[in-house]
C-alpha cells in the first residue's frame, strides 16, 4: 500500500498555502490600515484573548473560498470562528474581520455565524463575540436579510441561548450598525472600546437623510455616549488589549456546570506516527487499503475493541480511545473482504450485513453513553438485484435511523470518498455532527466523478439528439472533458468547505486534536434526551 509522497506532499502544500492566504484576510494593506487606527485584526484579537500555549480549533476557515469573486472575494466569509480556551474555560469565539469589506455580512457570513452559534448551543459552551462589522453587504441584501436561516436568525439564537443559560459576552471593537447592533446588546455583557467602537441603529449619514439631524458618529453612538448617557453598553476600555483583558477577567469568574460524563483516561500515542499515517494512506481514490492501518494512526495504541469483527466486514465498528476519550468508531473498510460464505465484497461499499451491524453498534453506544466517530471513505450502498432482493434499502434505513436519532454526540472525518447515500448513513452534515472535517484527499458528491460524468454525458447527448443534432466522437470527447473538469472542481474538499458542508480541511495529523477538542466541548452538555429510534424497518 505504497503512497506517492509527491502527490500527498502537493495536497498538504496546497492546504498550507490556502491557509496562509486566508489568514491574511483582506490583505496586508487592510491589516496595516487597522493597525494605524490603533486596532488589532480579528486573528490578533483571538491570539491575544486565548490562553497562552492553548489550542484554537478554527471552524469554517475556508468558508466562501472561491465565492463572490465578482464582488472582490470574501476570505473566510469575513469572520473568524472557532473553539478556544479563555481563562481555562472552553468557549466559542466569533470575530468579525474588518479587513474584509469592513466586516460586512455576505450570505456565507450569516451561515458561518449561525454555525458558530449552533456549536455553542449544541455543546452548551459560552460564546464571545468580537464585533467589528459594517453590517449587511447591501448589494446582496436579498440573500442575507429576511429568510429563516439569514441574518436575523442570529438574534433569535441570542435570545434562545440566553434562555438556555449559555453565557454570551460581546465586545464592540469597531463598527456595529443597524440590526447588527442587537447582537452585543442581547448578550449578557456588552463591552466597548473607546474612540474605535461605535454602535447605533443608523449612522450619521442615514440620520441626516431620514430626519435631517446633523450629528457625528461618536456623539451618536460612541463609547462615552453608550456608557454614560444611554446605558446601552456596560464599560468602555482605552484599547483592544484592555477590552480583551476584561473578557478574560469575566471568564475567570464563570461557575462550573454539570457535564455529560464521557469517560476519559490518560492518553496514549497511536501505534503508528502521524508521518507514517501519511505514508500509508493512498491519495488515489480508487486504490484499496486496510482501514485498520489508518485507525492505528488515529486511536490510542491498543485501545480498539472491535464489534462483530467477522461479520459485515465492509464497516469496522468498535470502541477505542482518542486522547484518552472513549469513542465508538464506525469506519468504512476500503479493502476487498470475503464473507464466511466465500462471497467477495467491495471495499468502501455498505452491504446489508455491514449496515445491520452498524445500526446495532450505534444503538449500543447510545446505551453506554459513548460519543460516535464516523470515518468516511464510502462509495455508497451496494446495488444490483441481489442486494435489492436481500433488502439493502431496509437495512440502510435501519442504520440511518439509528444514527439520525442518536443522542450521543457525533463527529465525522471525511478521509476519502463521500458519495450519495453513503454520505448520509456515515453522518454527513445533514445529520448534525458536532464537528465535521475533511482531509485534503476527500471527495464529496452524489457519485464519483467518472460515474457522474458518463451519466451527465449520456443525458446531454440524448438531449441534443432530440433537437435533431448529431455529435461527432470528437465533440463527444470534448464534451466529456468539459463535464469532468466541472464535476472534479465540485468534488474538491475546498468546494465543500467553502459552502460549510464541512467545518474545514485539515492535515490528517490534526485529526486526533479535532476529535478530542470536539468531545471535550460536547462533555459540557449533559444528555437529557432519551434515545428512541422510533419505527425501524425489519
Amino acid at each position: 500500500m505504497e503512497n506517492s509522497p509527491s502527490t500527498l506532499d502537493n495536497l498538504l502544500s496546497l492546504l498550507r498555502e490556502k491557509t496562509a492566504q486566508v489568514k491574511l484576510g483582506g490583505g496586508q494593506k487592510r491589516i496595516d490600515a487597522e493597525h494605524e487606527k490603533g486596532k488589532l485584526t480579528a486573528r490578533e484579537r483571538i491570539d491575544y484573548l486565548i490562553d497562552t500555549g492553548s489550542e484554537f480549533l478554527e471552524i469554517g476557515a475556508f468558508a466562501a473560498d472561491g465565492m463572490y469573486e465578482e464582488e472582490g472575494g470574501c476570505p473566510s466569509a469575513g469572520v473568524v470562528t472557532g473553539l478556544g480556551y479563555v481563562s481555562g474555560r472552553m468557549c466559542v469565539i466569533v470575530a468579525n474581520d474588518a479587513t474584509v469589506k469592513a466586516g460586512a455580512w455576505f450570505p456565507m457570513t450569516a451561515k458561518k455565524n449561525l454555525r458558530a452559534q449552533e456549536v455553542a448551543m449544541d455543546n452548551r459552551l459560552p460564546i464571545i463575540y468580537l464585533v467589528d462589522s459594517a453590517g449587511v453587504y447591501l448589494p446582496m441584501q436579498n440573500e442575507i436579510f429576511p429568510d429563516k436561516e439569514h441574518f436575523g436568525r442570529q438574534f433569535r439564537n441570542n435570545a434562545k441561548m440566553s434562555a438556555m443559560g449559555i453565557v454570551q459576552v460581546a465586545a464592540i471593537m469597531g463598527s456595529c450598525v443597524a440590526g447588527g447592533a442587537y447582537l452585543p446588546i442581547m448578550s449578557d455583557e456588552a463591552l466597548i472600546v473607546d474612540k474605535t467602537g461605535s454602535i447605533f441603529l443608523a449612522g450619521s449619514y442615514l440620520v441626516k437623510a431620514a430626519i435631517g439631524e446633523n450629528v457625528d458618529n461618536e456623539t451618536l453612538g460612541g463609547a462615552t455616549t453608550h456608557c454614560e448617557i444611554s446605558g446601552v453598553t456596560d464599560n468602555k476600555y482605552a484599547n483592544d488589549e484592555e477590552c480583551l483583558d476584561a473578557i478574560r477577567r469575566i471568564f475567570s469568574t464563570l461557575g462550573e456546570h454539570p457535564k455529560a460524563g464521557f469517560d476519559r483516561v490518560e492518553a496514549k500515542n497511536p501505534s503508528i506516527s502521524g508521518e507514517n499515517l501519511l505514508e500509508i494512506f493512498p491519495t488515489d481514490r480508487a486504490k484499496p487499503y486496510d482501514m485498520h492501518e489508518i485507525l492505528s494512526g488515529l486511536i490510542d495504541e491498543g485501545s480498539l475493541d472491535e464489534y462483530k469483527k467477522e461479520y459485515g466486514k465492509t464497516l469496522i465498528c468498535g470502541t477505542a480511545r482518542i486522547h484518552g476519550w472513549v469513542v465508538g468508531i464506525v469506519a468504512n473498510q476500503r479493502k476487498i473482504v470475503k464473507t464466511a460464505k466465500g462471497e467477495m465484497q467491495m471495499g468502501g461499499v455498505i452491504y446489508s450485513d455491514s449496515a445491520d451491524k452498524a445500526a446495532r453498534f450505534i444503538m449500543n453506544c447510545n446505551q453506554r453513553n459513548i460519543p460516535l466517530v464516523f470515518i468516511q471513505d464510502v462509495s455508497g450502498f451496494m446495488v444490483g438485484s441481489k442486494a435489492e432482493h436481500g433488502g439493502i434499502i431496509k437495512d440502510g434505513a435501519k442504520m440511518v435511523n439509528a444514527m439520525a436519532n442518536s443522542v450521543v454526540p457525533k463527529f465525522t472525518i471525511v478521509v476519502g470518498n463521500s458519495y450519495g447515500a453513503g454520505n448520509y448513513a456515515m453522518c454527513g452534515k445533514a445529520y448534525d455532527p458536532r464537528l465535521i472535517y475533511s482531509w485534503p484527499t476527500a471527495q464529496m458528491a452524489v457519485m464519483s466523478g467518472a460515474s457522474a460524468a458518463k451519466t451527465l454525458l449520456q443525458i446531454k447527448v440524448s438531449s441534443l439528439k432530440k433537437t435533431g443534432k448529431e455529435i461527432t466522437p470528437e465533440e463527444e470527447k470534448n464534451l466529456l472533458e468539459e463535464i469532468v473538469a466541472k464535476y472534479n472542481e465540485e468534488l474538491s474538499p475546498y468546494y465543500a468547505a467553502s459552502r460549510l458542508w464541512v467545518d474545514g480541511v485539515i492535515d490528517p495529523r490534526e485529526t486526533r486534536k479535532v476529535i478530542s477538542m470536539g468531545i471535550e466541548a460536547a462533555n459540557h452538555a449533559p444528555i437529557t434526551e432519551r434515545f428512541n429510534v422510533g419505527v425501524i424497518q425489519t
